[in-house]
């Protein structure tokens, strides 16, 4: 499906915003690795959804800004970029970093949002379950380690010369800001989970290496009205690895939330 290429100027902070697809408005807010291309669950999405996919300030083709220090900052930055775009009832879903800050942004308000999923969300501690390092991890691990299937980790892209190669070192560098210490996590969250008053999803796989499977009834228990959904045989980007399967139970969750 057809998508659009924007940039956007909100607080100050020019932003890349991929978008495509008509419907209620769903806003996609990356991991990571960025968002660099439209993907294929972007396209199967935006069959039935407005789907707008900024890229975070700090990564990518987007605005390092100097207030740029916490996920917090990108909370009430979103919450700015829901305004800025005349946004309203939006489902709003997070993957991993993205998630975190999609949990950060519903703590703070769900006025303007309809619906939450978050994907493997970072953001809180398991008593007694360690996760994994990615600082730690050489780019041969770091593609092993977020995929059940190792043939989709052989197969993802690298970087083919010097400017996408600057783009992943800079989305690498964001990351490090946001989650070197405490690592990926706020030792505050877990306070004010409770006050997410939307209904809330959450999809987990369950061979998770980065963020263990044991972090989704954490998630699910601190969050009312919410669910989870653990998809088999999937590592850490369920939405990649899986793009089908997450695709079906977030658009039948999306429905009955509407």
């Amino acid at each position: 499906m057809a998508h659009e290429e924007t940039f956007e100027t909100v607080a100050g902070c020019k932003i890349r915003i991929m978008r495509g697809g008509k419907g209620e408005p769903l806003l996609f807010l990356h991991g990571a690795s960025g968002a660099s291309r439209w993907l294929p669950f972007m396209d199967m999405l935006a069959e039935r959804y407005d789907v707008i996919v900024p890229e975070h300030p700090g990564f990518g083709a987007s605005d390092t800004p100097e207030w740029l220090d916490t996920v917090g900052d990108l909370a009430y930055f979103y919450l700015d970029v829901i305004d800025h775009l005349g946004l309203d009832k939006v489902h709003l879903v997070g993957t991993s970093i993205g998630g975190w800050i999609a949990a950060e942004l519903a703590t703070r308000s769900c006025e303007k949002i309809r619906s939450l999923t978050l994907v493997a969300p970072a953001g809180i501690t398991v008593h007694g379950v360690r996760k994994g390092d990615m600082f730690m991890w050489s780019p041969e691990e770091l593609a092993q380690n977020l995929f059940h299937n190792q043939e989709i980790a052989r197969a993802m892209p690298q970087p083919a010369n010097e400017e996408e190669l600057l783009v992943v070192l800079k989305n690498r560098l964001m990351t490090a800001k946001l989650g070197w210490s405490p690592r990926f996590h706020n030792p505050h969250l877990k306070k004010w989970l409770h006050r997410i008053a939307v209904p809330t999803l959450i999809i987990w796989g369950d061979d998770d290496k980065l963020i263990p499977t044991a972090y989704g009834p954490a998630y699910r228990d601190l969050i009312p009205a919410s669910s989870l959904e653990i998809i088999p045989e999937c590592g850490h980007l369920p939405h990649v690895e899986k793009a089908q399967e997450f695709t079906s139970k977030v658009v039948d969750f999306l429905q009955g939330a509407a």
